[in-house]
């Protein structure tokens, strides 16, 4: 079972649920959560684990060989990412465009342009009782984060029993990344908060995943704020919402401290359990 927890947007409350979510379900069986936001990933913040093993993640990108090449401008003709020019007597990589695609390397008649490693990121794992915690962090300074997305994805789909229940904490937004992390999962729960701006994107979350053809539900963070306009759109389009987390000032607090929530607030745990309950009913149906 491969759930990840998604949003149209940052702030609201996609890694409160998924950190609790995890660690309530790891109190009666294995666990898989992994962070996908690679840019900025703060589920460690809840789960302090003990750390296992580090693993250097590197995406391949061209090396020019200057000897070697005839300067015919080949490379920069294939190159759909405009990540090498040419320019005059030489050619010029950027690392940062590159999408690894082979394309200028494969292509280049004078084989000038040999692939090389360059180190993106890093992927970490830790251990906490019955949750094994996956953690995976792009370079400061580095453009694309979809690559170390799927090396992480991969990552666990090697090394990790599939039988236990994995829980995605994905990017916010509806760009590549997010397309990245949801598009091998079973199910995403979509969390959004009860405000016109969470609406709006909650909207081009919905778009996406319904683009890629993924079951989902939607979950309303700090329900008591802003309007019931929310509730208005998941009607008229047919959303169920698999649960509601209440405006608190309590759980401001637990979070502001880096505190899981579900084994101080029965409500809250309650609440969990009801949602990961329906989320298990959907995929059966």
């Amino acid at each position: 079972m491969k759930i990840a927890i998604a949003s149209g947007k940052g702030g609201t409350g996609k890694t409160t649920i998924s950190t609790n979510l995890a660690s309530c379900l790891s109190e009666s069986e294995p666990v898989i959560l992994v962070d996908l936001d690679v840019e900025e990933p703060n589920s460690g913040l809840f789960i302090r684990g003990k750390l296992l093993d580090e693993y250097l993640q590197y995406k391949m990108i061209p090396e020019w060989e200057k000897k070697t090449c005839t300067l015919c401008g080949e490379c920069q003709e294939v190159c759909n990412y405009n990540a090498i020019i040419q320019l005059g007597q030489t050619i010029m990589v950027f690392p940062e465009l590159c999408h690894s695609c082979f394309a200028c390397s494969e292509l280049c008649p004078a084989d000038a342009l040999p692939m090389v490693q360059k180190e993106i990121g890093w992927i970490r794992t830790y251990q906490l009782n019955q949750l094994n915690f996956i953690e995976s962090r792009l370079h400061i300074g580095e453009e694309q984060s979809t690559q170390l997305i799927a090396q992480t994805n991969s990552f666990v789909r090697d090394n990790y029993n599939q039988d236990m229940p994995v829980i995605f904490d994905a990017p916010p937004g509806t760009s590549c990344p997010v397309i990245e992390a949801t598009k091998h999962v079973d199910f995403v729960i979509l969390v959004t908060e009860p405000t016109p701006f969470g609406v709006h994107d909650l909207k081009l979350a919905v778009d996406t995943m319904r683009e890629l053809n993924k079951p989902f539900g939607v979950v309303v963070n700090r329900f008591g704020i802003g309007n019931n306009e929310v509730f208005e759109y998941c009607e008229n389009e047919k959303i169920q919402i698999l649960a509601k987390f209440p405006n608190s000032r309590e759980v401001a607090e637990l979070y502001s401290r880096g505190e899981l929530i579900y084994d101080k607030i029965p409500e809250f745990k309650n609440e969990l359990m009801n949602l990961w309950n329906k989320v298990k009913k959907e995929l059966h149906n």
